[in-house]
């Protein structure tokens, strides 16, 4: 689904769809599969042109480029003189000359506890990522929070249970970092500080956040790919490195997932690179979904069966942003991936970096489980919205067909004795506002 904590009135998704119908998407090393083979472009999700060179954005009072938020000397992009005690761990991120070339994308919305966790998970990769958080005007004062965190000023503590060891010890602090608003993300490009917060004036959902980081991200010429990812997951740390190099093999490579595990229970995948998607009925189900990790799978089947990447964790290249697009805006919240790649139909490669492994708590702000009848009614609204807006879009002649599947979904919900999850999909089938 998704960002979680970051789409609009939600800001997760695990994108569960309606009975079954799953914002998953995955990749295939040959192309997408039989509903997503044609293609189409807009010329509205152009990407922008690189600058020739980067521009260096400092912070309020930074005496020069090689001075970090928190006023300590950079050296590259590791801070002299940060802390290195027993206790705490440098960001490897952070820590090399070399320019990344994988961005990643994150979007909080009201959970920067969440934000914070998967931060300290993804600084640990064995190579240097740029990481580009968008706050999607959320309430709770998420900003702030995260960057007393990054000055070290609001210390961190490591969750218990198995997934502890991702994120302990801490990292060391400061960590720099570059504070933007959303018109000066998209007004500079990015600077020596490989971690950007941006904050946007309104909530712009899950494709609208996604897009406007990775606009900024990809105005850093030496950036390949951008690597969208739910911040409710943390990561094992050769994640970053398996989806560069699953990208680097695969041509004209355009979209990859990862393996996505439950974090609540992490023997478990919620999807395998993504899902396959029937068109007739729009109901998709996740490939390996709630099967055990120590099942054998094939990469290269997992691959070709993918119709669409999971949107908790999809990473895309620059040149397919450059062609097919950024995601469309208009949904709000899901169904943007499965969009994505019926655009991509007939262009670009669909790729399964097994290698990378996520932890997905699932479901955070807008409360989008993939479990029966768990779902909220806003998540409910939202998914029959855009279930009517994707047909519309891109299958009109099937479009008719949605609202008898509409009805039969929301007979489903008052014979589980859920009327207002009825009321909400009822709202968005004819048509009408969530309240």
């Amino acid at each position: 689904m998704t960002a979680s904590d970051a789409r609009p009135e939600p800001a997760n998704t695990d994108h569960a769809g309606p009975e079954g119908v799953g914002s998953a998407g995955s990749t295939n090393s040959s192309g997408p599969s039989a509903p997503f083979s044609g293609a189409t472009t807009d010329a509205a999700h152009a990407v922008p042109a690189a600058p020739q060179g980067p521009v260096t954005r400092l912070q309020p009072g930074n005496p020069d480029p090689g001075t970090s938020k928190a006023g300590n000397r950079q050296v590259g992009n590791r801070l002299a003189g940060a802390p290195q005690a027993g206790d705490s761990v440098g960001a490897n991120a952070l820590a090399d000359e070399t320019g990344p070339r994988l961005a990643i994308i994150m979007i909080n919305w009201n959970r920067w506890s969440d934000t914070i966790e998967c931060l300290e998970s993804l600084m640990r990769t064995d190579q240097p990522v740029r990481i580009v958080v968008i706050d999607n005007a959320s309430s709770d004062d998420s900003v702030e929070r995260m960057k007393a965190w990054a000055d070290g000023q609001a210390p961190y503590d490591p969750p218990s249970g198995p997934l502890g060891r991702l994120t302990r010890p801490v990292l060391a602090k400061p960590i720099p970092y570059v504070e933007l608003t959303d018109a000066e993300s998209l007004a500079r490009a990015p600077g020596p500080e490989l971690l950007t917060f941006i904050r946007s004036a309104e909530n712009l959902g899950f494709a609208g956040g996604n897009n406007l980081a990775m606009r900024h991200a990809l105005k850093d010429p030496g950036v390949a790919y951008c690597w969208c990812l739910n911040n409710d997951t943390v990561v094992e740390p050769d994640a970053p490195r398996a989806i560069i190099a699953r990208m680097d093999a695969t041509h004209k490579v355009g979209m990859c997932g990862t393996q996505v595990r439950f974090y609540h229970r992490p023997g478990t995948w919620q999807q395998l690179n993504g899902s396959r998607f029937k068109l007739l009925t729009g109901q998709s189900s996740g490939i390996g979904a709630n099967q055990p990790v120590t099942r054998p799978f094939d990469p290269k089947k997992v691959a070709r069966e993918t119709d669409f990447v999971l949107g908790a964790s999809i990473a895309v290249s620059r040149a397919f942003l450059e062609t097919v697009g950024f995601m469309e805006e208009s949904y709000f919240l899901y169904f943007e991936e499965m969009d994505w790649s019926v655009r991509n139909r007939g262009r670009f490669a669909i790729a399964f970096a097994h290698g990378a492994i996520v932890y997905h708590k699932e479901g955070g702000s807008i409360g989008s489980s993939g479990k029966k009848g768990e779902r909220s009614e806003a998540s409910e609204y939202y998914l029959m919205r855009s279930r009517l807006k994707f047909y519309r879009r891109n299958f009109p002649f099937l479009w008719p067909l949605q609202y008898p599947l509409g009805l039969s979904l929301i007979a489903r919900r008052l014979l589980r004795r859920q009327p207002k999850k009825a009321v909400a999909m009822t709202r968005a089938l004819l048509g009408m506002s969530r309240t």
